[in-house]
């Protein structure tokens, strides 16, 4: 626990050097006695560096919190997901973090690789590059193997050394901040500040088991192996640990390069369709979707096909979230808000007693105005959220896994958009609700799924089954915001509780034993 207390100092007085605390109180304006902590963690002999890069408040907290490293970048796009934790202004601010750091050296990238993979494996890796990307956790490179007689180019992601230690020491400092902070200031409990800090250290390690990303790319290819225009970079197993995934290289350009696009004459404005089909597709028909689709990770390949990579944040939706967002969609499309208001109901989303005219027209308050808006200006993940602060008031049960389908909703219309301005929402999402929901009504349907539901997650990744139901449980934790009651994690955390209340009861009675002993010697 010292040794916590080191850390946590270390890492007080590099947030305190910061211009984290002057940035975030623009948002949200901090406690006195943090704002004097850290008054006190900043003192320094030297003169401090008071130059702003700039006076946009979102770039310099993004850029402050990106040179903290991989913990303060973490927590920072994990923060971005729970506006209900650092309100909507902040949380906006810090979408636009970025995730890179300086790369680290090729020898201990190959080392990294000889260990983890064996000295036979090593040398089957022809022409390993230097790092080609590098990001918080990890970095890429490209090489070449040997695949039962194709020499084929792949891109190997490879952790960085020893980041598993450096995360965990800082995470659990700041956790035991967390602790010290509810203990403090009672108001904090509402916000479950160690269960936020707890969730982070449960997801990120997970992340850090490069096996986990491989599973949710094995899954993704398996789901979208049909989808004409749509390939998934494939995982070569033998290639793959821990700390090493290896996948196909994909030659192609980002989708953020509009104009190389139309160079090559490749027709934006049906890969602005494209792009929100296969999104809303792959939500609503397999209930697994790539939940980080910015431009940076959808790629352009040489046939013209999109290729997403970085399988790192994945969503998933049950069946009834699936059912309920492609019916309430539907239902906006048509303008039958009474379907809408059903729906609602029949899904147990809102309490029975709620008269349905009532939420009806609460949701017609939603639908209408858009549709006498220009197509450009309409969105459907703006609608959703909408539709969210509306069904509030109707005491509508939260669904985390929604909000997070929104957020990654409006990222892939603001993509799509920039590739087309022009791209109708609703024209195109049409075909794809409409579809699914005449499968789903299909008696052969449910029987189908019944008779493949068994073998699925088995059939898919055989050598991994338990990688697989603990990739499922980082997802899960993901895409709900919580810790499930009766799960290992939340023992873990329970445990982590009991440990942190120890040393506080501790430090009190060892501070009582100090005053009374310096009463006695004085």
């Amino acid at each position: 626990m010292i040794k916590k207390l080191i850390t946590l100092f270390k890492l007080g007085r590099k947030i305190a050097k910061s211009d984290i605390l002057n940035i975030t109180s623009k948002f949200q304006e901090p406690p006195l006695s943090i704002k004097v902590l850290f008054k006190i963690l900043s003192f320094s002999f030297s003169s401090k560096n008071n130059t702003r890069v700039t006076n946009n408040e979102g770039e310099r907290l993004s850029k402050s919190l990106e040179s903290m490293g991989t913990t303060f970048i973490k927590l920072g796009q994990f923060l971005a997901t729970r506006p209900d934790i650092i309100g909507e202004g902040l949380s906006k601010e810090l979408e636009n973090l970025q995730d890179r750091l300086p790369p680290f050296s090729q020898n201990q990238a190959k080392k990294i690789i000889e260990a983890d993979l064996g000295i036979n494996t090593y040398n089957s890796i022809i022409d390993l590059s230097e790092p080609v990307a590098a990001a918080s956790i990890a970095q890429v490179h490209k090489a070449k193997i040997d695949d039962n007689g194709t020499i084929k180019d792949v891109a190997i992601k490879i952790l960085r050394p020893d980041i598993k230690k450096i995360f965990n020491d800082e995470i659990d400092a700041i956790m035991l901040f967390a602790f010290l902070i509810e203990s403090l200031i009672k108001k904090t409990k509402r916000l479950k500040l160690v269960e936020v800090v707890f969730l982070l250290k449960e997801i990120t390690n997970l992340e850090m088991d490069l096996r986990f990303e491989a599973a949710a790319a094995n899954e993704y290819a398996e789901n979208t192996k049909n989808d004409i225009g749509f390939n998934v970079p494939k995982i070569y197993w033998n290639y793959t640990s821990e700390n090493v995934m290896t996948l196909d290289w994909v030659e192609g350009i980002s989708i953020r390069e509009t104009e190389e696009l139309k160079k090559r004459e490749i027709n934006t404005k049906k890969l602005a369709e494209d792009i929100i089909q296969n999104f809303l597709r792959h939500a609503v028909r397999d209930g697994f979707f790539h939940a980080d689709m910015h431009q940076g990770n959808i790629l352009i390949d040489n046939d013209g096909h999109i290729v997403p990579i970085d399988f790192g944040i994945m969503g998933r939706l049950d069946k009834m979230s699936k059912r309920f967002l492609a019916e309430i969609l539907f239902g906006f499309i048509q303008r039958d808000y009474k379907k809408v208001a059903e729906v609602h109901l029949i899904a147990g989303l809102v309490p029975k007693d709620v008269p349905i005219n009532d939420l009806a027209q609460a949701l017609r308050s939603i639908g209408e105005p858009i549709f006498g808006q220009a197509v450009k200006d309409i969105s459907g993940g703006k609608l959703l959220k909408q539709l969210f602060d509306v069904t509030e008031k109707f005491n509508m049960q939260t669904q985390p896994q929604l909000l997070m389908l929104q957020k990654t909703m409006v990222v892939v219309e603001g993509v799509a958009r920039k590739l087309n301005p022009e791209t109708n929402i609703w024209t195109t999402s049409k075909p794809i609700l409409e579809n699914w929901l005449k499968e789903t009504k299909n008696p052969m349907t449910t029987i189908n799924e019944t008779i493949n539901s068994t073998s699925e997650v088995i059939k898919r990744l055989p050598e991994f089954p338990e990688i697989m139901d603990k990739a499922n449980q980082a997802l899960t934790f993901l895409a709900s915001g919580q810790i499930p009651q009766n799960s290992n994690s939340y023992n873990a955390l329970s445990d982590k509780r009991s440990e942190m209340v120890a040393f506080r009861n501790q430090s009190i009675i060892g501070f009582l034993l100090l005053v009374i002993l310096g009463l006695l010697v004085f």
